[in-house]
């Protein structure tokens, strides 16, 4: 398995959209939630108040898999979200340890 993870600086009044939208019952979880191979979504804050999302897929083919088939989707979700932060980070790819 894969873990994606994004690191975001969120603008205070945004907080609660965002906070509802990158939760593991967000909008982003049910839009990767439509494809084979997810398999959920964490969002952690940190005392300096910005966020990391984990997002755990089986493999990155699956991902990939994904993108080709939802990147429209993938691309206007993540427009309608980008007012909110005034940092976004992809951190990397991991490979999840058993």
């Amino acid at each position: 398995m894969i873990a994606l993870v994004w690191r975001y600086e969120v603008l205070e009044e945004a907080r609660a959209a965002f906070e509802a939208t990158y939760a593991p019952t967000g909008a982003w979880a049910r839009l990767f939630a439509r494809a084979e191979g997810f398999r959920g979504t964490e969002l952690f804050k940190a005392e300096d108040g910005s966020y990391l999302t984990l997002d755990i897929w089986r493999s990155k083919a699956d991902f990939e898999a994904f993108l080709a088939a939802h990147r429209a989707e993938y691309e206007a979700l993540d427009r309608s979200t980008e007012a909110w932060t005034s940092c976004e980070h992809r951190l990397g790819e991991y490979e999840v340890m058993d």
